[in-house]
């Protein structure tokens, strides 16, 4: 009787590391994601968050190190040394980008249902009833009326609009969202409704999300384990609850307490 394969993460980040001449952006960052899991990362301004969540998603190229993900048709395959076309075809469908502003996620001159049937026919959607059909659906579970859907985005308020940004990135079912700030610059109201939008979306769907946030509440409510970065290094990690009830490092103490403006 054949054994089963053992499961594998679904990203594995092996020594990766970025400079921007002799500045440290990120250095030596090692772990797993696992298929369904949440990973959060924090740390004050400056800290190498963002440019982990830059090299991790190809907008970035790191100095060392690998990002190897699981594809579905491949197995394991290291997205540092893929080829531009072919990350770019990955960050169409099996990964996903939300920006904290959506602007610089959505096409604000297409409608609302027109940026949601871009992504579709990116992966080969041609029908236009149905990409109508689904982009309809895709508003509705975003809390857009679908009434909305030949409204341009800069007819949305800002919460509007990044609720569609994630109904642009979601439709195709990726595995895989990169999150940066995704509540950044909400009232605390509509944060609270995004923030009770995703972690709904990424339970439905099983998804698997990195999430940069400066907010504790934000990692506390969506991520499952957490990572602390401090001039581009991870100085603790472990599950959320575990590191924001009981850090262990001083730098993550002061986080916790507050005493860092973040």
């Amino acid at each position: 009787m054949e054994s089963e394969e053992a499961p594998r993460p679904l990203l594995e980040v092996r020594g990766l590391t970025r400079r921007y001449g002799a500045r440290i952006g990120c250095a030596e960052v090692d772990f797993d994601l696992w298929p369904g899991e949440v990973m959060g990362i924090v740390g004050e301004s400056g800290s190498g968050k963002s440019t982990l969540l830059g090299c991790l998603a190809g907008h970035m190229a790191p100095d060392e190190g690998a990002v190897i993900y699981d594809t579905r048709d491949r197995g394991p395959v290291d997205t540092v040394t893929m080829s531009e076309p072919e990350r770019r075809m990955l960050g169409r469908t099996d990964w996903a980008f939300v920006h904290q502003n959506p602007r610089d996620g959505l096409r604000m001159a297409v409608s609302a249902g027109g940026n949601v049937g871009e992504r579709l026919m990116a992966v080969g959607a041609r029908h236009y009833g149905q990409i109508r059909e689904t982009a309809t659906d895709w508003l509705g579970r975003v809390e857009i009326a679908g009434d909305r859907i030949d409204d341009r985005p800069s007819a949305f308020s800002g919460g509007m609009q990044q609720r569609l940004q994630i109904a642009r990135n979601l439709v195709t079912g990726p595995r895989l969202v990169f999150m940066d700030e995704p509540t950044g610059g909400l009232d605390v109201s509509v944060q609270a409704r995004l923030l009770d939008l995703l972690r709904g979306l990424v339970r439905e769907m099983g998804l698997s999300a990195v999430i940069v946030t400066h907010d504790l509440a934000v990692v506390r409510l969506l991520a499952d384990r957490l990572m602390v970065m401090k001039s581009g290094r991870v100085v603790e990690s472990g599950l959320t609850d575990q590191v924001l009830d009981d850090p262990q490092h001083a730098y993550t103490q002061l986080l916790v307490s507050s005493v860092l403006q973040v």
